[in-house]
């Protein structure tokens, strides 16, 4: 028997009117309908992607596509917002200021799922810390599932993993659009990893956008600190934490540790996994896999399966992801790097990496749709770690003038096409050096998504490669 065939819709009496018939609203869809809840459906579109298998399914829901009417909005007890839509928009607004329920997919799922919670977000590196923690869960022989703001084929709204049978504790990788839906997580342990600016055209400023994601504090029994970062901490002070730093060691908390001239990962200052094991690189991931460890620690896991579990991550597609090697260039992929500060963590995290081990620096390719960003923080990192800024997409000539506002020289050229960046960067490279695909930018000016991007990048690449050998 699965979850959903378990649970009733008590808490959910009235009608919940669905909004968004994406991915995560047919999942909604299916969940209100599998414990037989009332529910209806809307969509500002009037063609959504999901709608031909939603109505195959639910050919009885009453359902309206298109301009939202506020009739059919207000017949409904409580709003289900997909993260896709705006709870600025006009009709959706104008009900939460009358008092009716908003709330999204997450909120749902916390509400009726009876075992223990660890969420992630942050603006950067929220997929590979879940990911490291799925890997150190299956490492101490956990049953879990993962689901939330995953992308590609490890896509799965929370509330699809009600469909399956029940497990021990539930993984979820959260956006601020779901978290600004999700008023109480009541999570077993979490993490704000970070937070740099993003989502500029749909938050008003970035205090907005940090009030979003500390929802995930909501309710939460432990919080993961990351000590550099000031804005991971937690509202309540009265919280249990786990703190984290990339640093330096911690007497109570998780940190780095050199012994011997051996950096390795260390909890209350003793090391339990030499730093050379983790196979993904930069110095970002060191508190990617620092955070996870806080994590699996806040659910008791040893610090053995910790280790064990880091050091058999193999790292994920798209972030930071070694391509090949081409007359001694190494090529990196990091196109989920879609906003300003992940891509600085990349640039920084490799750039300290090759200026350490071979002595070289980067060749960056960036640009595409900066969402309203500011590329002021990219300044001094380039000047650093960077030989060569090659930009592509809709905004290039918004980075470069930033760029070009800095009182030191950056080497700046412009490519039409991947295909053309990858030319100009090898041109540009020397032997010892990494070409870094981290774009600081949406992708769809030129790419149907940031994997079809960095697809497109890996597979020009692997070509010159190929050709090289041959």
């Amino acid at each position: 028997m699965t979850q959903a065939e378990e649970l009733s819709s008590k808490g959910l009496e009235g009608l919940s009117l669905i909004v968004g018939m994406g991915a995560t609203g047919l999942s909604c869809a299916r969940f209100l309908g599998s414990i037989g809840a009332d529910f209806a459906v809307a969509d500002t579109r009037a063609a959504p992607a999901m709608l031909p298998v939603f109505r195959a399914e639910f050919p009885e829901i009453v359902s309206e596509f298109g301009e939202l009417r506020e009739a059919f909005l207000n017949s409904a007890t409580r709003l289900i917002v997909s993260p896709g839509v705006s709870v600025k928009t006009e009709a959706i607004a104008k009900l939460r200021q009358a008092g009716v329920e908003v709330i999204g997919d997450i909120a749902l799922f916390a509400r009726v799922v009876n075992k223990p919670i660890v969420a992630v977000t942050g603006s950067n590196g929220k997929s590979t810390v879940v990911a490291l923690l799925a890997s150190i869960l299956r490492a101490d022989g956990r049953s879990f599932g993962v689901g939330g703001n995953l992308d590609g084929e490890n896509f799965k709204p929370a509330l699809d993993l009600f469909k399956e049978e029940q497990k021990d504790i539930y993984v979820l990788e959260l956006s601020s659009f779901q978290l600004e839906t999700t008023p109480e997580l009541n999570a077993q342990a979490v993490a704000l990893l970070n937070l740099s600016q993003d989502h500029m055209d749909r938050y008003a400023d970035a205090t907005e956008y940090l009030s979003a994601k500390q929802n995930i504090f909501n309710g939460a029994k432990t919080v993961c600190i990351n000590l550099s970062d000031p804005l991971t901490l937690p509202l309540d002070s009265a919280v249990r934490t786990v703190r984290y730093k990339t640093q330096d060691a911690l007497e109570d908390g998780f940190g780095i540790a050199e012994v011997a001239g051996v950096r390795s990962l260390s909890f209350n200052g003793r090391a339990f996994l030499a730093v050379e094991r983790i196979k993904v690189a930069g110095e970002h991931n060191l508190a990617n896999a620092l955070a996870a460890s806080a994590l699996a620690h806040a659910v008791g896991v040893s610090l053995e399966s910790i280790a064990s579990g880091i050091e058999s991550f193999q790292g994920l597609p798209h972030r930071c992801q070694w391509v090949a090697a081409v007359r001694g260039v190494d090529y990196f992929n990091d196109s989920k790097g879609t906003n300003v500060g992940s891509t600085l963590a990349s640039v920084v995290g490799l750039g300290e990496h090759f200026a350490a081990s071979t002595g070289g620096r980067l060749v960056l390719i960036a640009g595409g749709e900066g969402k309203g960003a500011d590329f002021a923080p990219l300044v001094p990192a380039v000047g650093a770690f960077v030989r060569k800024v090659i930009l592509i997409g809709r905004d290039a000539n918004l980075i470069a003038h930033c760029l070009e506002r800095d009182s030191k020289a950056h080497d700046i050229a412009f490519a039409q096409s991947m295909e053309e960046a990858i030319e100009l960067a090898s041109n540009a490279a020397k032997a010892g050096d990494a070409v870094l695909l981290s774009p600081a930018c949406a992708s769809f000016d030129m790419f149907d998504n940031f994997q079809h991007r960095g697809d497109t990048f890996a597979a020009r690449v692997r070509e010159n490669a190929r050709k090289d050998e041959g």
